[in-house]
């Protein structure tokens, strides 16, 4: 690991670790999203984010869907940040399964009419389960290397004894 992600006392910059969790967060899961909604598997537009701040007849144009992955990257910084102040320090994948259940959770109920414009679970249970398993692995990939950077004791004594 280079210096810029360690402090002076060997441990990992929280702040840093977290904003490029995020950002790698979004730009796969972000990706991976437009992806199943390009083959079908979902009809959740990758522009939902976006719902509020932009017209939906623009978020589903191209350009519309570069800014509905631009803020699924932001908003997994925002989640990763969270994640890593609060829960880095739980082990193994469980918390970060549940961690992006919870979001979800939040995006698809009380927020569906914000960000998917209509009542929730009107949607096609394909979409349903395609975008529950979606942040489902979006929430264990954030929990999960948060995990292993934050209580992996075998980094830290090889660090130790090397220096």
């Amino acid at each position: 690991m280079s210096k810029s992600h360690q402090q002076q006392s060997g441990h990992t910059n929280i702040w840093f670790f977290a904003l490029e969790l995020g950002f790698f967060a979004g730009l796969i899961w972000g990706g991976l999203h437009w992806l199943i909604y390009w083959f079908s598997f979902t009809k959740v537009s990758p522009g939902y984010l976006a719902e509020p701040f932009f017209k939906h007849t623009f978020l589903t144009t191209m350009y519309g869907h570069l800014v509905g992955y631009l803020f699924f990257i932001l908003f997994s910084v925002i989640a990763s940040l969270l994640y890593v102040l609060i829960l880095r320090k739980l082990k193994g994948p469980w918390p970060g399964l549940v961690y992006g259940v919870l979001w979800w959770v939040v995006i698809f109920i009380p927020g569906s009419q914000m960000f998917l414009m209509q009542p929730p679970f009107k949607l096609p249970w394909n979409t349903v389960i395609s975008e529950f398993c979606l942040f489902l692995l979006w929430g264990m990939f954030i929990g999960y290397t948060a995990a292993i950077e934050y209580t992996d004791e075998r980094k830290r004594e090889q660090a130790t004894a090397l220096a």
